[in-house]
């Protein structure tokens, strides 16, 4: 996306155009799946002097305005990804961490249906997909991918 395309998805949210919100969207879009940590600093590569504070901040106002999606795939920091409204889940390997993005397996968000819904109004149903990468996999020289 451009930096005009940010800008207008800022002002679609309702939120003012700043040079750190703008910065933290172009981070992100960079390093898709990154951490809070990594996209400070990429932030302050692009903007010098910025508190960690203030990119905290700005990922958490533009994830409540969901123009980010957070990502939580368990015992590792949130991560990071811009919320593109679409139906996809994650893949993450066991080994290194390395975390992407899978589309939804079947039909539209939910693309699962619980058994029983208690009485809620469904709206996205979140999976996590743990294995691991063929990476990690030629690292130990295991081709075939473990038994479950």
């Amino acid at each position: 996306m451009s930096t005009a395309q940010h800008t207008s998805a800022l002002r679609g949210a309702g939120l003012r155009v700043t040079a750190p919100r703008l910065a933290t969207l172009a981070a992100v879009e960079e390093h898709p799946h990154a951490d809070a940590e990594t996209i400070a600093q990429s932030v302050r590569g692009s903007l010098g002097t910025v508190s960690r504070q203030a990119v905290y901040d700005v990922l958490n106002a533009l994830s409540d305005a969901e123009l980010l999606r957070r990502v939580s795939v368990g015992g590792r920091s949130m991560q990071y990804e811009l919320h593109r409204h679409d139906n996809h889940h994650h893949l993450v390997c066991r080994e290194c961490g390395r975390l992407e993005d899978i589309p939804c397996a079947v039909g539209e968000a939910p693309c699962l249906t619980p058994h029983d819904d208690h009485g809620f109004d469904i709206e996205i149903a979140e999976v996590v997909y743990r294995g691991v990468c063929s990476d990690c996999r030629a690292a130990v020289g295991r081709s075939e991918p473990a038994a479950p």
